[in-house]
């Protein structure tokens, strides 16, 4: 029973939130509703536009530009309308982070703009809030442009209507019809880590060791005949190479053992099945020791009972006074939803 670290509330499942939620260019945006659905029964009304009229769509990218920095809005410019005849990226400012795979969760910042009218449609950067959501859910035109990029990353995404949002009948808001190549300029901000990524911190002397099997599990080993620390101890094994850094209202997707002081046996296990919920919700010394940790980091948090479990726990069995060790990899962060 993993929920143990979860004290408050029912843990979430982070990596199932649906993109719409996070306000991302989904792949299921509802069509506007009828005109006629509003207007009299006694009333011809106009029929709204279902297509602009067609144009001979570009075969390349180089007339658009954009001007500004990584995590700031983009100033884009090109000549309108236009169309492209298929999906094409180019990065404009090259990450050193890992690299955004198909299966990938993504935070990215990101701005829209509609290639026919040259009107910008969405962007995280005015919301002032990045936005979170697996690449399976979005868009074929945007999965394409990001796959294969770094994290950090600034890319330019140009899509014709059928890799946006055709099947969907265009925008519900109008601001998108059927046939409208698209715009983006996407900062890849993070990705959800299968492992730690990041440099390896030396551990310092008197404190559990952990060693790592081939498959990168780790396993604690404590000394059991030493006394155990009475206020929380944060150390970092590995410091991550995420940008995103663990906030307070955040939700967090885990892998974490969890072994106990007084015996040196391994209480509980998530590495087979990554866990996740609110932080706020969590034991205090997560709260403590996982904030303004970046992502990619594997942390070790040694809980005594006044972080910990005060009062013991039935499932998985922790004694009364008994202090805990944790092993924490953070896998992805986003906003509470």
């Amino acid at each position: 029973m993993r929920t143990s670290v979860w004290v408050t509330a029912a843990s979430t499942t982070i990596l199932a939130l649906a993109l719409t939620a996070c306000g991302g260019p989904s792949a299921t945006v509802s069509p506007a509703a009828s005109a006629s659905a509003a207007a009299s029964a006694n009333t011809t009304p106009t029929p709204e536009p279902t297509a602009h009229p067609s144009i001979a769509p570009l075969t390349s990218i180089d007339g658009i530009t954009v001007d500004g920095e990584f995590g700031k809005a983009p100033a884009i410019s090109f000549t309108a309308p236009f169309a492209i005849d298929a999906t094409k990226s180019k990065v404009l400012k090259a990450g050193t982070g890992p690299v955004v795979a198909e299966t990938n969760y993504v935070d990215v910042n990101y701005q829209g703009v509609n290639a026919y009218t040259g009107k910008t449609f969405d962007s995280s950067f005015t919301r002032g809030q990045s936005a979170q959501f697996p690449l399976s859910g979005v868009v074929a035109g945007f999965k394409t442009g990001l796959v294969g990029k770094h994290v950090g990353d600034r890319v330019l995404v140009v899509m014709p209507g059928k890799d946006g949002y055709d099947g969907s009948g265009g925008s519900g808001d109008g601001s998108i019809l059927i046939g409208d190549s698209l715009v983006f300029v996407v900062d890849i901000l993070d990705i959800d880590y299968a492992k730690p990524y990041g440099t390896p911190v030396a551990p310092k002397a008197g404190l559990p060791t952990v060693a790592v099997d081939a498959n990168g599990v780790p396993s604690v080993t404590i000394n059991s005949a030493t006394a155990a620390p009475t206020a929380t101890v944060i150390e970092p094994l590995i410091a991550g190479s995420g940008t995103r850094k663990v906030a307070a209202t955040d939700s967090i997707a885990v892998h974490y053992r969890m072994y106990s002081w007084k015996t040196g046996k391994l209480l509980t296990d998530s590495f087979a099945d990554p866990d996740s919920g609110n932080l706020s919700d969590a034991l205090p010394c997560w709260k403590e020791g996982l904030v303004n940790q970046p992502l990619g980091s594997r942390i070790m948090l040694v809980c005594p009972p006044v972080s910990g479990f005060p009062s013991g726990n039935p499932t998985p069995a922790v004694e009364a006074g008994d202090t805990v060790v944790f092993v924490v990899d953070l896998m992805f962060a986003q906003p509470n939803q």
